[in-house]
């Protein structure tokens, strides 16, 4: 399955007037990481999920995601994952479109980043107030890389 996404940074002023839904609990950490992709495990809220992704071309990688048990999920961080990321996951419609937008808990405290995904690399969406720079490209802001 193809995976369109682009992501943002946050102005973190704007956004903490920004009315919010209840967040969702995030802990995920990668079992493998090479030049072709990440293997990665996450627990979110009650659910457990392994999410196999490719190298990006662009905006646009393959993303295959198995719901697991959450109980295997968690096993399977005790044996893989020394380190770990940790964010409260707030997601919010925009004109049909789901904006998720990330609150970092560890280990980038108080880092936000916003993501939205596409049906095409050119589909028209409209960006909140509250969406700065464009960072869809930096390898510097892939999750896998903050650990």
């Amino acid at each position: 399955m193809k995976e369109i996404e682009r992501k943002f940074l946050v102005n973190k002023e704007i956004w903490a007037a920004v009315e919010k839904p209840k967040p969702i609990y995030i802990k995920q950490g990668y079992i493998s990481k090479s030049e072709k992709g990440v293997v990665r495990i996450r627990i979110k809220d009650e659910k457990g999920f392994l999410t196999l992704k490719s190298a990006n071309f662009g905006i646009e990688r393959s993303e295959f995601e198995f719901e697991i048990p959450k109980q295997e999920a968690a096993e399977m961080f005790s044996i893989f994952c020394e380190k770990f990321i940790e964010k409260q996951r707030y997601e919010i419609v925009i004109n049909g479109k789901i904006w998720e937008v990330d609150e970092f808990i560890k280990p980038k405290k108080n880092f936000i980043l916003a993501e939205i995904e596409l049906a095409s690399v050119n589909e028209y969406f409209t960006k909140p107030n509250w969406v700065d720079k464009e960072v869809s490209d930096d390898e510097n802001y892939f999750n896998s890389n903050f650990l």
